[in-house]
């Protein structure tokens, strides 16, 4: 194993046993412009207390949907999850101001495919990873060392249908995710019920298929958001239309996914309908799980065996309002925020390291559509 992978893999291993503490935290929130919202909203966490403070409006931008923060915290990027016909949606490259929080937009480019949804930087800070959810494909740019966007390295356009022909009828790429040691890159498809994976060049942003090329996930169950456990033997992705977990071991010298169960994200007396997932993560210790329920409106939480990977229910937490598309677990593992699109608020909860248990710290702050929450820790 070379040095660089050695170091990775210590990198991983030391997540598991020791999350990131930080006094205070920049919180970014992604909104949806079609309402009251006009771009990209901040806060500042307090770690010790769990208080959320506004900041307001830190960049005005078009429905930036997803965002992503460079490792070295002075940059973030977002989809802007539009059309133009020819070029796709916009991916966009700011500067961070952190005494502030203020964004200053670098540069643009374009997705190449329509709806960009979701975007992560790989662990050098060298390669922007993006899935088109309307286009159906995968899309990287090189990262330049003052944190704009080069061209377009790698485009993969994914091709077939799922099994549900309302929802199924094409490719609908959701999620991008590197892996713990930085090689391979695990896209969620919804449309084709499958874990597309590639190899990554991480000094040129390059991507290329793998061999096996992916995994099939449950007939009709709709991949979506995707997390690999900090250990690198465990992943697992929701599956939006079928409100459930499918669980992985992952094979980090293979970059092979072996699915071992398939876990409902509603309680076992739900007797509603239309509830979809949107997302899923893993808590910093390695030892619980989270996914979002939109229409039961709550946070399921799990505990990971971290000898098998499976999971076990825990409970599911009231969201404090409707339709949680995205929430996002502090790096400290003592806070989680949940952010409920259709009510346009942000809900506080403080997390119980033992057991894994949510907690409504009685704090909810007013934005417009949030859709996705990142942290970026400041002291």
């Amino acid at each position: 194993m070379s040095l660089s992978r050695r170091l990775l893999a210590l990198a991983a291993l030391a997540t598991v046993s020791a999350p990131i503490w930080a006094a205070e935290y920049l919180v970014y929130i992604g909104t949806y412009t079609r309402g009251t919202s006009k771009g990209i909203h901040a806060y500042r966490l307090d770690d010790a207390t769990g208080k959320l403070s506004p900041i307001g409006l830190v960049a005005e931008t078009k429905d930036p949907s997803f965002l992503a923060i460079h490792p070295s915290g002075r940059y973030l990027y977002s989809v802007g999850e539009s059309n133009e016909p020819g070029k796709g949606g916009a991916v966009t490259a700011f500067s961070i101001d952190k005494a502030t929080g203020k964004l200053t937009k670098i540069n643009e480019q374009f997705s190449r495919g329509g709806g960009p949804c979701h975007i992560v930087i790989d662990k050098t800070g060298r390669s922007a990873l993006v899935a088109n959810y309307g286009g159906g494909s995968v899309i990287s740019f090189p990262v330049k060392p003052d944190g704009s966007l080069g061209e377009s390295a790698s485009f993969f356009q994914h091709a077939g249908t799922g099994a549900d022909p309302k929802r199924q009828s094409g490719p609908h790429a959701h999620s991008v995710n590197t892996s713990p040691d930085n090689r391979f890159v695990a896209a969620a498809d919804l449309g084709l019920d499958q874990v597309l994976i590639y190899k990554l060049d991480p000094a040129t942003a390059v991507l290329t298929p793998h061999d096996p090329p992916f995994v099939k996930t449950p007939a009709g169950g709709g991949p979506r958001h995707f997390a690999f456990h900090p250990s690198a033997k465990f992943a697992y992705v929701v599956n939006e239309m079928k409100s459930a977990v499918t669980g992985f071991t992952w094979d980090a010298k293979k970059g092979v996914l072996t699915e071992i169960q398939t876990i409902s994200t509603l309680p076992a007396d739900y007797k509603g309908s239309g509830n979809s997932n949107a997302e899923v993560l893993v808590h910093p210790s390695g030892k619980f799980l989270y996914a979002s329920n939109r229409g039961h409106d709550s946070i399921a939480g799990f505990a990971i065996d971290t000898k098998t990977g499976k999971l076990t229910y825990i409970e599911n937490t009231p969201t404090q309002g409707r339709t949680p598309r995205n929430f996002g677990i502090a790096p400290s593992g003592r806070w989680l925020i949940a952010a409920n699109q259709s009510t346009n608020n942000l809900a506080v909860y403080s997390i119980d390291t033992s057991t894994g248990k949510l907690k409504p710290t009685g704090q909810v702050e007013e934005v417009g559509s949030p859709v996705c929450v990142r942290f970026l820790a400041v002291k």
